[in-house]
């Protein structure tokens, strides 16, 4: 069995009760609204990560201001040739304030557009599972910064 593990660092910035989000475009063309932010390289700083990509997909410098939490994904698939994969994703949830910049669009990345959204429509986005596990932890703050999606408990 072929396993990855993939850790990134995304941001949660609110401001005048809208949130910043970016949009994925997967694979097969399909696109939704995600936090900004993405994968970690080697040797870098998870701070860093959040603020490098936050800007990478929309263009504002940011600061982050608080951890919010850890979010532990895990999928299973069948790699080409029939063997089986495993994918852990270790995602590292900031808080953060934007600082400067002004708001674009990536260009060749793995989103197409960046945009401020009110957070009373967010439910109604077509949008990651992160969006809304984000939106908790910045919410609720959880002491050990975990998300009660995350608790098998909840479940």
């Amino acid at each position: 069995m072929k396993t990855e593990l993939r850790v990134a660092a995304y941001a949660v910035c609110v401001r005048d009760d809208e949130i910043l989000l970016a949009r994925w475009v997967a694979g097969d063309g399909t696109k939704k609204w995600t936090l900004p932010g993405g994968g970690m390289d080697h040797g870098e700083e998870p701070v860093r990560t959040v603020v490098r990509e936050v800007e990478e997909e929309t263009g504002y410098l940011t600061e982050p201001t608080a951890l919010l939490g850890i979010d532990s994904i895990r999928r299973s698939w069948l790699r080409r040739l029939g063997v089986p994969g495993d994918f852990q994703g270790l995602r590292i949830i900031y808080e953060a304030r934007v600082t400067g910049g002004s708001l674009r669009n990536e260009v060749n990345g793995s989103t197409d557009l960046a945009a401020w959204h009110p957070l009373a429509a967010v439910p109604g986005l077509a949008r990651v599972e992160l969006v809304d596990i984000g939106l908790e932890l910045w919410r609720e703050r959880p002491p050990v910064g975990r998300s009660r999606r995350a608790d098998p408990a909840n479940g």
